[in-house]
């Protein structure tokens, strides 16, 4: 368990990192369906495949900062001078592939938003109306799904994996361990 401030937290939490603490006990598994914070997530969450959550969250601001603020209609629109000069930012995931695609996603984003409204719109037919509490999974029936939908209309790294791990951070899954003063168990369950 992670401590600090004598709270049991999850297993993966880091004690010595505050931002994973901070991120733990402020955001995720806490349903979030703010369109920035939507894309927010889905373009972390798609750099962080083949790499672990904590560098990514240590990259967040620098993301941040690269990325207009995960503005994605600014995103939609960088060119290929904008794509080199962030292949060139070493505060960030250098990984041409990923930054292409995010860019991509935020054009298929937008493309989802006019479609339903607004992309938590899109999302709220697929995923259901009450919170799901699992922590022993990294994929699911619903993360299937919700990756084949975005595929289909075109998304890029948006595997099973990284749409669990995505509805894990929009607080879609609630996966805290049973030990975590965050822990939620199923209703009747204690």
């Amino acid at each position: 368990m992670c401590f600090l401030d004598n709270r049991n937290r999850c297993g993966w939490c880091k004690p010595k990192n505050e931002l994973y603490i901070k991120y733990h006990d402020e955001e995720w598994g806490i349903e979030n369906f703010d369109e920035n914070y939507l894309f927010e997530m889905l373009l972390l969450e798609s750099f962080q495949a083949g790499l672990s959550w904590e560098c990514i969250l240590n990259k967040r601001e620098a993301f941040k900062e690269a990325f207009d603020s995960f503005d994605y209609h600014k995103i939609s629109q960088y060119n290929t001078k904008k794509v080199e000069s962030l292949m060139k930012n070493e505060k960030i995931i250098r990984n041409e592939r990923k930054i292409k695609a995010s860019i991509n996603n935020a054009k298929v984003f937008l493309e989802i938003e006019k479609k339903y409204g607004s992309f938590a719109s899109y999302l709220k037919t697929i995923i259901p109306k009450e919170t799901i509490y699992e922590n022993d999974k990294t994929t699911s029936i619903l993360s299937d799904e919700l990756s084949f939908s975005l595929k289909k209309k075109g998304m890029q790294f948006v595997g099973s994996t990284i749409i669990y791990s995505y509805l894990q951070a929009i607080g879609v899954i609630n996966s805290h361990e049973k030990d975590c003063f965050l822990y939620q168990g199923r209703k009747g369950e204690k």
